[in-house]
């Protein structure tokens, strides 16, 4: 280990980091969460057949995708093998193509948020960026801007302009304090206004900055909303892995003339590990868009499959005691990164309110705009690379720290290692 690491090891050990705990039954069950989670080595992990570890070189550390390296949680497992043992993988009983998920979605809203929309508005995609890219096709047309915070997650932009809606950025900044990331709502109400922009795409919380608008910021983008009357589709997939204080504000739960204008999007994915499953849930709110989206041939979009929905609804029904032991052991992960990462020259590291992405500013490091492509050289660790996210992404890169902390804290060596070496070049 370098100087540099050394010099940080009360803060790589993970101690600094460790979150007070009441003793009990769940405390318990905590634990035994963190003793599993630790001990996924190496070898187990790069045994996995999944794009994160099958896509890199066996001497690579990988920490770019947003995949979890923990388990699926045990009541979605169970519901898998249950459904298999039926041995009936044929139509499945969902009149009009009305799946469990509907409910099931409606009811979690309620209870985590006080927010019920309609089942009847609820209709299912593969996942959230395909609901994002249909809502589109269907409501706007080519040539209407819509306007998304940046940096943004690549395949959002590459929609955009693949399906020519031109951009209008909502530049995040970087602060010194506080939650690290703000943006000018006056601004973007002068932007919406000079460039007739139709629509908002509103991913909260945010991918890559792990910033959780509050309601105040909500409401401004609402107020904007209706002085221009845009459609706004709102990706909540990272809603399920927000830390205290932070608390997640569903867009369309402010007022019902919002939710009248916003198409919500919401999945098991990331918090509970299925992005394989291929299953979202979509509230329509806005009138036109489910005028414009009955239309379309049902199933033109495609459907989802039995087992997805079988994985989404226990992981939303039954999953809830393993989410809080995955946000407790996240949030030791986050805090590991962002202690053993400051006061490291050239490197800012806000601590993420919410997702288990860390937004890495290392422009003060002087490796160009594409730092990741250099630390899996000189590191070997694969990061995001901040130009994927572009505009905002140069000299950036994208960590995911949704892994074992015996790994974890390798990866913080290695970065450590090359960007000491890159400091004294």
């Amino acid at each position: 280990m370098s100087t540099t690491t050394t010099g940080r090891a009360g803060a790589l050990d993970g101690r600094s980091g460790a979150l007070d705990r009441q003793p009990g039954a769940l405390d318990r069950q905590f634990d035994a969460l963190d003793r599993e989670f630790d001990a996924l080595d190496l070898a187990r992990l790069r045994a996995r057949p999944g794009a994160k570890w099958q896509c890199t070189p066996p001497d690579v550390l990988p920490a770019w995708v947003a995949d979890m390296d923990f388990p699926v949680p045990p009541p979605v497992l169970a519901a898998l093998r249950a459904a298999l043992d039926t041995g009936d993988l044929g139509y499945p009983d969902w009149p009009d193509g009305a799946t469990p998920v509907r409910e099931v979605f409606s009811e979690r809203m309620a209870a985590r948020h006080g927010w019920r929309p309609p089942p009847h508005e609820v209709r299912e995609f593969a996942n959230v960026t395909q609901a994002v890219q249909v809502v589109l096709q269907t409501a706007t047309a080519p040539g209407d801007p819509v306007a998304i915070h940046v940096p943004a997650f690549r395949p959002l932009l590459a929609g955009l302009a693949t399906m020519n809606r031109p951009m209008v950025p909502i530049a995040l900044t970087g602060t010194g304090t506080g939650t690290g990331w703000e943006f000018d709502a006056d601004r973007f109400a002068r932007d919406v206004a000079a460039t007739g922009c139709r629509a908002l795409i509103l991913v909260n919380p945010h991918n890559p900055t792990g910033r959780v608008f509050t309601r105040a910021e909500l409401s401004a983008l609402a107020a904007v909303a209706e002085r221009h009357d845009l459609l706004v589709i709102a990706d909540e997939v990272h809603a399920d892995l927000t830390y205290a204080p932070a608390a997640h504000v569903p867009f369309a739960s402010l007022h019902p003339d919002v939710a009248a204008r916003t198409v919500t999007v919401a999945s098991a994915s990331k918090a509970f590990n299925l992005a394989g499953m291929r299953v979202a849930a979509c509230h329509i709110g806005s009138p036109r868009v489910r005028e414009a989206l009955a239309a379309v041939p049902p199933e033109l979009y495609g459907a989802v499959g039995l087992l997805g929905v079988t994985a989404t609804v226990a992981a939303w029904t039954s999953g809830d005691d393993w989410l809080a032991g995955v946000l407790r052991y996240l949030d030791g992960n986050r805090r590991l990164v962002a202690e053993t990462l400051a006061g490291v020259p050239g490197i800012v590291a806000h601590r993420p309110e919410a997702t288990y992405l860390s937004w890495l500013d290392l422009t003060g490091l002087d490796m160009g705009p594409d730092p990741a492509a250099r630390l899996l050289t000189e590191a070997r660790v694969l990061l995001s690379s901040g130009p994927d996210f572009n505009p905002g992404g140069d000299g950036f890169a994208r960590l995911n720290f949704a892994a074992p902390r015996p790994v974890l804290r390798r990866i913080l060596e290695r970065l450590l290692d090359a960007t000491a070496r890159a400091g004294r070049c």
